[in-house]
Order: structure tokens, then C-alpha cells, then sequence
């Protein structure tokens, strides 16, 4: 996985919750990408005070004192021109909650970020006969970009959980789209929200490519949809949690391999 850092070329404020911060510079020309819509990178944030800034020596930078050391987060990339060399990451926002999001809040030109990879794992299947695409604002990016890697004239459904109507995203695609936007629930405690505006709307017809990804307990409860009574093929299927709810991004980590195998038992 190559070591590369970026230097931060435009901040673009897309909504109340979301930061486009496009990345350019010759700490890129290593950057090889996956071909996958879903592709990622491990963003390296220097907590505040950290006597070390990109780039920096990542193995020495991990054996300093603990409040020190850089946090890894998984951010998938929007787009890359190999010609500029650039590339954009949409990041969500918390006002100045989270080291990432604060981090994305203040982003300024030049700026610089350390990064890990890319990698990835989906795109649409191009012999599908449809996509469903369902997900909130941490799947965003990778829904927009798969939206547009779906052949022309192919149905796609989106089903995408935001705060309002403020926070919804122009989305492009090449297929038959249908977007449902649904505001989340004040406080955003209802789990099963997305999954009734799911079952309220026509899948489409045929075999169906689905990528479901964001918070754990929406994505629980739409996988169980899905492959309980949709009949969804678990193989072949993108579906899992970014995040989850009254959880810190470490607090998950711990928590996150016990979650998925209890999922796995639900179908």
C-alpha cells in the first residue's frame, strides 16, 4: 500500500454537512488507481499539538507518545485525474466534533494530508439488470460515483437517507435513475427509517447488483430486508457499515468484528 500525501488545491462547501476538498501536488505521483467505485483511501490525521506534519515517517510518528500518534480514517475518493494529478475526497461534517470532519471544516489551501492506498472493492456489474444503491451521507461519494459507472439506459434505484433538503446532492448517471431522498428522523435514532422508504418503492426488475452501505444499525436492518424477504443474493452483494451511531470511530473499531458476526447470524 503506497505512502502518499496530498496538498490541498480548493475547499468546495457542498451542503451544511459536506466538504469537497480537492487534492493535488507531487505527493500524488505515486497514486495507482483500483478501477472500483468504491475505491479508498486511509486518510492520516496529526492530532493537535503532534510535534510532526506531512509528511512524516509513519512508523516513527506511531512510536510516540500516545496522544501523539496519527488517526486513521477510510475516505473514498471521488475522483482522480491522472493528468492533473488531483483528486477530491467529500467529507462529512460536525461543525467541530471529530478530528476528521474538524480537520475537512478548516481546510485551507495547502494544506497537506497524509494518505494510505488507494483500494477498493465494488462497481456496478455492468450485465445487471439493475442497481440499488442505499446509503446516507457517509456513502455518498461511493454511490455518486458508481451512479456513473452504470451502463446507459439500465435502471438504478438510490435510496438516500440526509438530514434535509439542504443536504441533498446533484447526482449524475448514465442509467434509468430514480433517487429517493429521505430526512432523517429528528434526533436520527430510528433505525428502520431507510429500510420503509425502501420497501415503499418498486425494486427494479430482474437480477439486481445492490450496494448498501452507512450507519450500522440502518444498514442492519436494510440488509435484513434485503436478503430476508427480498430474496437478495448474499453473494455478490456490497452491503455493510461505515459508522456507527453514539459511537466514536475507535469505540467501533472494538466493537465493529463482534457487530458484523451478529449481522451475518440475522440471514
Amino acid at each position: 500500500m503506497a505512502t502518499l500525501h496530498g496538498e490541498v488545491i480548493e475547499v468546495q462547501r457542498l451542503s451544511p454537512r459536506m466538504v469537497r476538498v480537492v487534492f493535488g501536488g507531487d505527493g500524488l505521483a505515486g497514486y495507482e488507481p483500483t478501477g472500483f467505485t468504491d475505491e479508498y483511501v486511509n486518510a492520516l490525521f496529526i492530532p493537535e499539538g503532534a510535534p510532526y506534519s506531512a509528511p512524516f515517517d509513519e512508523a516513527e510518528a506511531r512510536g510516540g507518545p500516545p496522544q501523539h500518534r496519527p488517526a486513521g480514517r477510510r475516505y473514498t475518493i471521488l475522483w482522480w485525474d491522472g493528468a492533473t494529478r488531483r483528486l477530491a475526497i467529500d467529507f462529512v461534517v460536525h461543525g467541530d466534533v471529530g478530528l476528521a470532519g474538524r480537520w475537512a471544516d478548516h481546510a485551507q489551501p495547502g494544506d497537506r494530508l497524509q494518505l494510505l492506498g488507494p483500494s477498493g472493492g465494488y462497481s456496478p456489474d455492468p450485465d445487471a439488470d439493475g442497481h440499488l444503491l442505499v446509503g446516507d451521507e457517509s456513502a455518498l461519494p461511493a454511490i455518486g460515483a458508481s451512479l456513473e459507472r452504470i451502463p446507459a439506459g439500465t435502471p438504478a434505484l438510490a435510496v438516500l437517507v440526509v438530514d434535509d433538503g439542504d443536504s441533498q446532492l446533484d447526482l449524475e448517471c448514465p442509467g434509468d435513475l430514480t433517487v429517493v431522498w429521505v430526512h432523517r428522523a429528528a434526533g436520527g435514532g430510528d433505525p428502520d427509517q431507510l429500510r420503509r422508504a425502501l420497501e415503499a418503492v418498486a425494486l427494479p426488475p430482474g437480477r439486481i447488483h445492490v450496494f448498501v452501505h452507512g450507519e450500522a444499525a440502518e444498514v442492519r436492518s436494510v440488509r435484513r430486508h434485503l436478503l430476508g424477504h427480498v430474496g437478495i443474493p448474499k453473494e455478490g452483494s456490497s452491503i455493510s457499515p461505515y459508522w456507527r451511531r453514539d459511537h466514536t470511530d475507535e469505540q467501533w473499531r472494538q466493537v465493529k468484528r463482534e457487530w458484523l458476526a451478529a449481522v451475518e447470524a440475522d440471514v
